[in-house]
């Protein structure tokens, strides 16, 4: 969290609103370390809180409209306080209007205010590091305290979801705003995606992980998505019916019967399919291994996860791989791998702390070489959750 940043809202609210803000939220963004594209399998997740994120910052007004501005871009947006409804003009908006209607629909009717709100964040847009669902967070969180409404850290992830789903128009699984509700210093969050749980696992001090953001943008995503989740619906159902016990997800179906199964599969949806489930195998690997003190066996599973994500699930792309490829090769560095929906965005590669320079000098000169472009490797630490932090 920087402070900061909440000062330069601070500031920026009372310019524009001639009053400082009564509450102030935070919350982060995310990396996914492990446990890619399980969530909405029912899978296991292994992601983090970041060192980036965004502060929501709110005070109450006369009247029944509501006024909310994009601090980077000093936009604003205004509608009726108790009706807060998706817009096609101000489309960054909707992510905060979904986040209040679910606030107020866990309120009693009339409980609407009034208020000017503002945000502002450092989370580079188009990254992969959930720029969105700590918006969605900080303003949820933000709307909860100044409505007084007392709302469990699980929900305050659905609402960002629900948000997500009918506001956006993105059907998300609960990763990015779960890893944003959950996260704690200096520890990863494992997620449960059928049960629900999020529990720390703790992070060795010794290593750190660059974001290194490709800045690439790939058409069709919102497509690709789709039918990636499609494909893994359709394999679900195919494991209910060719194995003997129940299977609801692909979560339920072993590396093992993947491998015994595969033939039977139309080819697509059997390589689909193979992702998660591997991935699934990898993060309870993985927690193992975090457990043990085993970094360098750790980085070999995210190495082996974005080999998955290149040649099963093909969610990646030639600036990814760059990164990716380039990493196996650098001394210091344990693994790399795609964060987040993929075709595009940040990777993330796992280091010794004493490797940084070396490592960030290394993986600029393979993508500038390849690409012709620079990246810009930055230090991300596994930080704590959202939070109020004024009000």
């Amino acid at each position: 969290m920087s402070p900061d940043l909440q000062q330069v809202l601070e500031k920026k609210f009372a310019e524009k609103y001639g009053r400082e803000p009564t509450v102030v939220a935070y919350a982060p963004g995310r990396i996914e370390v492990l446990g890619n594209h399980t969530d909405y399998n029912e899978g296991y997740v292994l992601s983090a809180a970041i060192n980036h994120g965004t502060f929501f910052a709110l005070a109450p007004r006369d009247g029944a409209e509501a006024s909310l501005t994009a601090g980077d871009i000093m936009d604003e947006v205004r509608f009726p306080a108790d009706a807060p409804a998706r817009t096609e003009e101000h489309t960054w908006a909707n992510y905060v209007l979904g986040s209040l209607a679910g606030v107020l629909a866990r309120l009693p009717a009339g409980s609407a205010r009034a208020f000017d709100a503002m945000f502002l964040g450092n989370i580079p847009l188009g990254s992969g590091l959930s720029s969105s669902a700590a918006l969605e967070v900080s303003a949820t969180l933000a709307f909860a305290r100044f409505l007084g409404a007392d709302i469990p850290p699980v929900e305050v992830a659905k609402i960002g979801q629900k948000a997500e789903h009918d506001f956006a128009g993105v059907k998300c699984g609960l990763l990015d705003q779960a890893s944003s509700v959950f996260g704690r210093r200096d520890s990863l969050v494992m997620s449960d995606f059928r049960t629900l749980e999020f529990k720390p696992v703790a992070f060795s001090p010794d290593v750190c992980f660059l974001m290194c953001n490709t800045n690439a943008k790939h058409a069709l995503v919102d497509g690709a998505y789709n039918e990636r989740r499609e494909c893994c619906e359709k394999a679900a159902r195919f494991f209910a019916a060719a194995l003997d016990h129940p299977v609801s997800a692909l979560r339920d179906v072993s590396w093992n019967e993947w491998l015994e199964h595969r033939g039977e599969m139309d080819d697509l949806i059997a390589r689909r399919a193979a992702h998660p489930v591997g991935e699934d195998a990898r993060v309870l690997a993985g927690v193992e291994m975090l457990r043990e003190g085993d970094v360098a066996g750790f980085g070999k599973l995210m190495f082996e996860s974005h080999d998955s994500s290149r040649n099963y699930f093909e969610n990646s792309c030639p600036e990814l791989d760059t990164i990716v490829d380039a990493a196996q090769a650098i001394p210091g560095v344990y693994g790399a791998r795609l964060s987040g929906g993929g075709f595009g965005g940040s990777a993330v590669v796992l280091v010794d702390r004493r490797a940084v320079e070396t490592a960030s000098t290394a993986l600029r000169n393979a993508y500038k070489n390849r690409h012709g472009d620079w990246i810009d490797p930055r230090v991300i630490t596994c930080s704590d959750g959202a939070r109020v932090v004024r009000g």
